[in-house]
């Protein structure tokens, strides 16, 4: 079946957040220390994703502090062997599949040899993070052709003779996107076939920077070809254009309407779709429940959990209608769904804003000390008064969940959205 997943960073996922330190401070007792912390966070994610039927997830690349610089001498896969082993037998286990994919300065066809060389480098690094979680070939490093430097035809032999001196451990795990402004489809789908490496299309970058026919389906379909038994299931890029950003700019949401019927055009369920998108994990759990209508009821009713207060700030009448949606029957994940769409477009006012914080107060009103109550009160009137904002109304209610311990209120999206 279909596998859909996110990118990098959970949104709402208590301690997933990844640390890094500036280049002066990178000794090894600080880079050992980041090391440990992130590795714990990579692993709280990788819970997260298997708890919520998320089986494919894009490892940031900055896991490890100056992975692939010599500012980290480090031998990481290991000393931190058990770590990597243990988060790595969760991945197995789970059915999930990894991926990495290094940033844009990552150019092994770029004319200057340094930069060459210290992408070649990088590129190591990221072989390195899959081969420590001891993940099969099927987890992939993607990668984008890069610049053209005013002569696409050399800049693809010279990317062609950097590929083929790449170790075969690393080859193995290459894959080819298309970008938004240099290599259209077209382009990644011929070198693809010459190296004999799998593509993957990217929907939204076809969309800005187009190739022929501009029918997904036909270029999925093309793509195929590239994904041998042993690259695992096709995987393609989806995200949808922000119309308030530049063009290829990723929207804050997926609209799952639009996302199912990419999915039916294209006529296929076993591809692995990884979703670019502002709010991650959010997005993945949505599409994932939307796309399986069999989806257990109790999923729905946990994410209505961490969606209530961040909607009631905004209507109060969408979240009266939600409610009602539950209370019904059994609501379809699509219902629910666009109803929180609709709601999330909304902007947020200073009446809805108060009525949701009070709300949320309310789980501290008998623990919560004087002191608290007064600096939470003085900061929603600061804010309702037009002389504070509500980010540190909410952050005061983010402290006081977590010292007095409510998950339900940590994992609220109302804290992120």
């Amino acid at each position: 079946g279909m596998r859909i997943g996110y990118a990098c960073l959970a949104m709402g996922v208590k301690g997933s957040k990844l640390s890094s330190c500036t280049m002066k401070n990178a000794d090894a007792a600080r880079l050992a220390a980041l090391i440990h912390q992130n590795l714990s966070a990579l692993e709280r994610m990788v819970d997260y994703n298997l708890e919520n039927g998320i089986r494919l997830y894009r490892i940031s690349s900055d896991l490890i502090p100056f992975g692939s610089s010599p500012v980290n001498r480090l031998d990481w896969p290991g000393l931190f062997h058990e770590d990597f082993h243990r988060i790595g037998e969760k991945i197995r286990t789970g059915g999930m599949r990894a991926s990495m994919h290094p940033g844009q300065y990552t150019v092994p066809g770029a004319p200057d040899e340094g930069v060459a060389a210290r992408s070649v480098e990088d590129l190591a690094y990221h072989a390195r993070v899959l081969d420590a979680l001891g993940t099969g070939a099927d987890s992939k490093i993607i990668l984008h052709l890069g610049g053209v430097y005013g002569d696409k035809k050399t800049a693809l032999e010279r990317f062609r003779a950097q590929f083929y001196g790449l170790e075969p451990a690393i080859r193995q795990r290459v894959v080819l996107e298309n970008d938004e402004k240099c290599y259209n489809i077209e382009d990644a789908l011929e070198t693809g076939l010459r190296l004999k490496t799998p593509v993957v299309f990217d929907n939204l970058h076809h969309e800005v920077n187009p190739s022929g026919p501009l029918d997904a389906r036909y270029w999925i379909d093309a793509c195929r070809e590239t994904w041998q038994p042993q690259d695992g299931p096709q995987k393609i890029h989806y995200s949808q254009q922000d119309p308030h950003k530049k063009p290829s700019g990723h929207s804050a949401t997926i609209g799952v309407r639009k996302f199912l019927d990419f999915v039916e055009a294209s006529g296929r369920e076993d591809l692995d779709i990884m979703l670019e998108v502002k709010d991650k994990n959010l997005s993945a759990v949505k599409c994932a429940l939307c796309a399986a209508p069999a989806a257990a009821p109790r999923m729905l009713e946990r994410e209505w959990a961490r969606y209530k207060y961040a909607v009631m700030e905004r209507s109060q009448a969408a979240y009266q209608d939600i409610r009602a949606l539950f209370r019904n029957d059994r609501p379809s994940p699509l219902a629910f769904y666009e109803r929180v769409e609709r709601a999330l477009s909304l902007p947020v006012e200073a009446g809805g804003a108060a009525n949701a914080a009070e709300h949320v107060w309310g789980y501290f009103k008998k623990s919560a000390t004087e002191a608290e109550k007064s600096s939470f009160f003085t900061a929603l009137g600061r804010y309702c008064e037009g002389r504070g904002t509500l980010e540190a109304v909410k952050r005061r209610l983010m402290a006081l969940a977590e010292k007095y311990g409510s998950d339900y209120l940590a994992e609220a999206y109302y804290f992120w959205l």
